[in-house]
């Protein structure tokens, strides 16, 4: 008897018959496989086609980093020192985080809310006591003493709106800070401002009805991604020291991608999320706190004041020979409901594939069921999360009803985004991934890769289908984020690496997968792929002379 998985639960026989049939059903499977493919490919085409008819006209350029402000193009474990040394004065750096963010917010539309006098004071009082004498245990104990950060705005700072980017709490204000906010000062950081998401960080673009889109650097026309966007606009702005971000989807390591920077998502469970999107920290979740940054040396120092007393279960600063780290490589998945690769970014991959396989060993493809599943294993995890999306888009006073907010849409009367009423219908109307086989796919995906991989291997994976997208565009292509989404739902972390540009002048790049605690062999590889491939790129000119 022939029998076919259809991946989501359904199987179905066929008449009996011999191994011909199994044959013919494959040639057939394929074929059909082959031209749907080739079809999705001309579709994305045709749409960006359609879609740059209008965004190419409102590309806008970033405004150069004056030699003034040259200071910002530096790593914050840098400017952290130069403070420590008294080379710099945290209120100098202060005031040109702010002149810079100035500059470039009207553009970029990152910043929604900010503390820049309180930040002012705060460093002054940092200058005050430097003058006067700190001990080296004080100053051990404050690594990035003096250093202003910014945070998307779903993570609650204190005084600052946390809206979470719904009109139902437009005008709330965070009463006190979340857990990773809270431990950001503690290492003696000044929050500066928060910034833009996409409603309840549930989207890979950041617009939502209270602030409106944030626009990517590189090409005004093009969406930073989300929901850590208005973060990843700023630091490749130049225009943050630090941007402290979370990801339960490729929430930080896409905006990375899209804006041409390296996003780190450490191993799920080991950072606190009290606080962060009205979570109270106590729940099991496939959500991790992380970083974008300019800089590799940032990732590590970073993620070590947020792991807080876990970071030595981590040890992110072990020394790691990259001659004996085992390559793997995944440059396409078989989910159907993701489009195919882009040249220019297979491209990319490609020369990173060659380069590290004549320096170790050669890399190998690395292949799973549960890889022609992503985005349906991610939309099954995403059921075991604490929180309902409908209820907290009403700010948890009931819940939004999909059908109602479809209509209401349609007739100009809906309080949210299409994105986010998608979002409800998939949630709502749309049936559920059958959760038996969903578990035993994870399941066995896990298990293999944290076999293949073990202590000493890496995953390289594309990023994502295409480079920065047309603002909107995303809504034709909802699923493409499933590249970054599989390895939250199998809880490994991930470093996301810029590798230049594209033709177009839109970043490319790949995501540097490890088995959980292994975020030293990502951060290696990491590193050592910023030195032969340039790294981070700026959108704009620096002006040093």
């Amino acid at each position: 008897m022939c029998t076919t998985n259809h991946g989501d639960g359904r199987i179905s026989h066929s008449v009996p018959g011999s191994k011909t049939c199994n044959i013919i059903r494959g040639i057939a499977f394929n074929m059909i496989k082959h031209a749907f493919l080739v079809f999705r490919t001309y579709l994305d085409l045709f749409i960006d086609y359609i879609f740059s008819l209008y965004w190419e006209a409102k590309r806008t350029p970033l405004p150069n980093l004056e030699k003034k402000h040259i200071i910002l193009k530096d790593d914050a474990v840098t400017i952290a020192a130069k403070i420590r040394n008294r080379q710099l004065k945290s209120e100098d750096l202060v005031q040109m985080c702010i002149e810079r963010i100035k500059i470039v917010n009207p553009i970029l539309n990152a910043v929604t809310d900010e503390r820049f006098e309180e930040a002012l004071e705060e460093a002054r009082e940092i200058d005050r006591m430097l003058d006067e004498g700190l001990s080296e245990e004080y100053l051990k104990k404050k690594p990035f003493l003096g250093v202003p950060f910014t945070a998307k705005e779903s993570h609650a700072v204190k005084g600052l709106l946390h809206t979470l980017g719904i009109k139902a709490r437009a005008h709330v204000r965070a009463h006190e800070d979340a857990e990773c906010v809270r431990l950001m000062r503690a290492a003696g950081a000044l929050p500066l401002a928060v910034t833009n998401v996409p409603e309840i960080n549930k989207w890979c673009e950041t617009r939502n009805m209270v602030f409106g889109q944030t626009n990517n650097p590189y090409h005004t026309g093009r969406t930073t991604g989300g929901s850590s966007g208005g973060e990843a606009a700023l630091m490749a702005a130049m225009a943050t020291p630090i941007s402290l971000c979370s990801d339960i989807g490729g929430s930080t390591r896409m905006p990375a991608f899209y804006c041409g920077l390296f996003g780190i998502n450490p191993t799920a469970g080991y950072t606190s999320l009290k606080g962060s999107a009205l979570r109270s920290g106590k729940d099991d979740t496939m959500a991790s706190i992380g970083f974008v940054s300019r800089h590799t040396c940032d990732l590590a120092a970073l993620t070590k004041v947020i792991l807080a007393d876990k970071a030595a279960e981590l040890d992110l600063d072990r020394p790691v020979d990259l001659k004996t780290i085992k390559y793997y490589y995944l440059d396409t998945a078989q989910d159907l409901r993701v489009s195919p690769i882009q040249p220019e970014l297979r491209e990319a991959m490609d020369k990173v594939i060659s380069q590290l396989s004549e320096e170790a060993s050669s890399a190998r493809r690395y292949q799973h069921a549960g890889l022609d599943h992503m985005y349906a294993l991610w939309r099954h995890a995403m059921t075991r999360e604490a929180d309902v999306f409908g209820r907290l888009l009403t700010n948890n006073q009931g819940e939004a009803s999909a059908v109602l907010e479809l209509l209401k849409k349609l007739t100009g009367q809906s309080d949210y985004t299409w994105a986010a009423v998608l979002k409800l219908l998939d949630d709502q109307v749309l049936p559920r991934v059958n959760a038996d086989w969903a578990d035993r796919l994870t399941a066995a995906l896990r298990e293999d890769l944290l076999k293949t991989l073990g202590t000493d291997g890496v995953l390289l994976s594309a990023s994502a289908p295409q480079p920065a997208p047309y603002h909107a565009a995303p809504l034709l292509r909802p699923f493409n984020f499933a590249y970054w989404g599989i390895f939250n739902v199998l809880r490994f972390p991930a470093v996301q690496v810029p590798l230049g540009l594209n033709s177009e002048g839109i970043p490319l790049g790949i995501q540097v997968v490890a088995a959980p605690a292994q975020e030293a062999l990502c951060l290696a590889v990491a590193e050592h792929l910023a030195r032969t491939f340039g790294g981070y790129v700026p959108p704009c000119k620096i002006i040093d002379t």
